[in-house]
């Protein structure tokens, strides 16, 4: 049975469950996987995923490349399995439940956020299909013990997980990248607050009539947290208050419409690129114009409060 687990799952899925044959004697019986896929997330943490490679892990332990592979058939057999060992995070107890499905979901999104946090290399690893690995599947199950009292089918739940880590994963990077060009250039420069005055001038109400205000009042420019705002908090209650309202509608049993379909993206050609051109210049012109109008009209109203 063993024998037919390993044969029907990637290498590296079934060394990840242990059902893999291992190397019964390795150089100096001192590798193993375990410090391998160590080595690797220290390399990572430290410099980044493509700093990573065979090579350069066996060198950091002191054996040669081919040493490597006689536990390991491939870099991507690394990647999957230091992805599924930084996914090891605490799970709550279920006698820790307290039926409140918001707040469980709202800790399993923390957990999924403090893994990119640690681990800010881990969004850079491809996707390649759904989660096979056991830390990975242990997550995942966590989300589902959550929402096991909520009134949706099998594919709603899962649909649910994936809504969550999808945004979990995107504000991740978000972050991710803004911390690193704050590392390399400074926090102003990521703000945009050396740059407010200058936007002002630029992005007038004319040209961008809701954006324009915005960049007047300074809150498209303003710090990270000191509008008040926690952005990652806003959009994740938002997207919870979505699925409630949902889950409320299958208590009730009001019927629930199909979701649409995916809407066509427009074809990006020339000629719908010069369409588009053309129609963003007549928008300028026609703000342009109704400022001019305005003008006037205030000019005209001055002349006539003049009169006698």
């Amino acid at each position: 049975m063993a024998d037919a687990v390993e044969d029907a799952l990637p290498r590296a899925v079934a060394l990840s469950w242990g059902v893999a044959e291992r190397p019964q004697r390795g150089p100096k019986r001192e590798l193993s996987i375990e410090r391998i896929v160590d080595a690797a997330i220290e390399i990572a943490d430290a410099e980044g995923l493509a700093a990573v490679s065979m090579s350069r892990v066996a060198a950091s332990l002191g054996f040669t490349t081919m040493s490597l592979y006689r536990y390991l058939t491939s870099k991507d057999d690394l990647l999957l399995l230091m992805q599924d060992t930084v996914c090891a995070v605490p799970i709550p107890s279920e006698d820790d439940d307290d039926g409140d499905w918001r707040q469980g979901m709202r800790g399993w999104v923390a957990a999924s956020m403090n893994v990119i946090s640690a681990h800010p290399w881990f969004v850079d690893i491809p996707i390649s299909g759904i989660p096979m690995t056991p830390n990975n599947l242990a997550v995942v199950d966590w989300g589902l013990r959550i929402m096991k009292d909520l009134p949706l089918t099998d594919l709603e739940k899962m649909s649910t997980t994936l809504l969550l880590a999808s945004y979990s994963r995107a504000f991740g990077v978000v972050e991710r990248d803004v911390s690193r060009a704050a590392e390399r250039n400074g926090e102003e420069t990521v703000t945009g607050e050396a740059f407010a005055a200058a936007l002002a001038e630029l992005v007038t109400p004319e040209r961008f009539p809701y954006l324009g205000p915005l960049v007047a009042s300074g809150a498209y420019t303003a710090p990270p947290g000191e509008d008040g705002q926690d952005d990652f908090a806003f959009g994740l209650e938002r997207i919870l208050d979505g699925i409630e309202k949902y889950v409320d509608a299958r208590s009730s049993g009001e019927p629930v419409a199909a979701p649409p379909e995916r809407q066509e993206p427009v074809p990006n050609d020339k000629a719908v690129r010069d369409a588009a051109k053309l129609r963003r210049e007549a928008e300028v012109r026609l703000r342009d114009a109704r400022k001019r109008e305005r003008d006037v009209i205030a000019k005209a109203r001055e002349r006539a409060a003049k009169r006698p």
